[in-house]
């Protein structure tokens, strides 16, 4: 059976959020790309197996970046005097027009793909453009990078420039069901499509219909941004009046979560009833707190997502968020939580350095399957970090240099092997 082997290393996943577990020393078995578990001597049936020695250094669960924008990596850094609005108007569309042309595309996403194959991704959900030729190209680069994603065409007929504005709802659905037939018919196996309408202020009614009716064809997930910022909240409401929340606009035509899996990137301002219709549809919220604060959009209520049992991750949201450091994602998570209980709600406890590296594994990982973690069954996903590359004058345990290697990024350059499904992909 391929894809069989042992790391030897000092082993740290959370299979629940608020305990880091830790095994030094120990034993990670990998059986046809899944995990066997944990253990302190390898057990008779995997005696033969090669063990790959990584004594000293930590092993981790791949970790999964829920929202990014793999098109605005090229401006990535830049444009952040703006709020949402005004960013995508100024900054955001002027550059995601570029994808028109299929040589730039080529060269921008070998940049990305590049990129996010040496981070600590080893699952990401990507929103490309408009443009469908353009989007298969993104789709080629992340199937050749060995990494497991979803990527979606972008949906706009109303509110964006003329050369991102499809022509009408029925060409922007024609152009989506190209690019998933065409998907298919490339038979990747590492990649797939994902149902990508922009925003409810990017699309009308019609359009959400006919990605309804395709969603539900297909059987695909779906992608989008929910109640980020306020003055995008206001313009919901005056567009589809009709609409209870924000969610609702979505969930009207069969596109929040339900029947099919969704994930709903930002949720700062998601209400009562708003939030109440995440947990009962399923959808999943990825927490994007570097791009939340770059375009001053607030911080989204993590504490109350995971008590009411919402399914979250973390997300990047590149251009918006700055860096494709999921260690990063994890690091800003549990800050601006601390600024959410200081200065919002004194009962809403900080996120623990466990719960926020959580949320970027098992908890974003679920909308992979069982993803996330070194249980027994789960896809064997998993990052070997030398954080020597640092060096400390005094010795510590795995814990704190597991926390220290978070806080100083060292997944930009201490990463020295990464597995997806038991493939080595460095």
């Amino acid at each position: 059976m391929d894809n069989c082997f042992i790391l030897k290393g000092n082993i740290c996943h959370t299979p629940q959020a608020d305990s880091l577990t830790i095994k030094e020393n120990a034993y990670l078995i990998c059986e046809g790309g899944v995990c066997r578990g944990i253990f302190d001597v390898i057990p008779e049936p995997y005696k033969n197996l090669e063990v790959i020695d990584c004594t000293g250094k930590l092993i981790i669960p791949g970790m999964t970046d829920l929202h990014t924008h793999a098109p605005q990596y090229a401006f990535c850094g830049t444009g952040m005097d703006y709020e949402l609005m005004e960013w995508l108007n100024r900054i955001t569309f002027p550059e995601e027009m570029l994808y028109a042309d299929e040589e730039y595309a080529l060269r921008a996403y070998e940049i990305f793909a590049g990129k996010v194959k040496r981070s600590a991704a080893s699952r990401i959900v990507l929103f490309g453009t408009i443009h469908p030729n353009s989007t298969l190209i993104l789709m080629d680069l992340m199937e050749q990078s060995g990494l497991v994603t979803y990527v979606g065409k972008v949906n706009m007929d109303r509110n964006a420039p003329p050369g991102l504005t499809e022509e009408s709802a029925s060409r922007s659905a024609a152009d989506t069901r190209f690019f998933i037939e065409e998907a298919i018919r490339r038979g990747y196996q590492r990649t797939r499509p994902v149902i990508t309408p922009r925003f409810a202020v990017s699309c009308t009614d019609e359009l959400m219909k006919e990605l309804g009716k395709i969603r539900k064809e297909f059987d695909l997930p779906v992608q989008s941004h929910l109640s980020e910022n306020p003055g995008e909240i206001d313009l919901v409401r005056q567009l589809v009046p009709e609409a209870h929340f924000y969610g609702d606009a979505y969930d009207r035509f069969g596109l929040f979560g339900g029947e099919g899996n969704t994930v709903m990137a930002h949720c700062i301002y998601s209400g009562p009833e708003e939030t109440e219709r995440i947990k009962s549809n399923g959808v999943w919220v990825a927490h994007c707190p570097s791009s939340n604060m770059n375009l001053s959009s607030g911080i989204a209520p993590v504490r109350r997502y995971l008590e009411k049992g919402i399914r979250i991750g973390l997300g990047t949201d590149i251009g918006a968020g700055t860096s494709e450091s999921l260690f990063r994602a994890v690091t800003d998570a549990i800050q601006v939580s601390k600024l959410y209980w200081r200065y919002i709600d004194q009962k809403a406890k900080p996120l623990s350095f466990s719960e926020s590296f959580y949320l970027a594994t098992k908890g974003g990982g679920s909308f992979f399957g069982k993803v996330g973690s070194f249980e027994e069954g789960y896809s064997f996903d998993a990052l070997v970090l030398d954080d020597s590359i640092e060096p400390a004058a005094h010795s510590m345990g795995s814990k704190d240099r597991l926390e220290r290697a978070f806080y100083q990024e060292l997944d930009r350059n201490g990463i020295v092997m990464k597995f997806v499904d038991g493939r080595q992909i460095f």
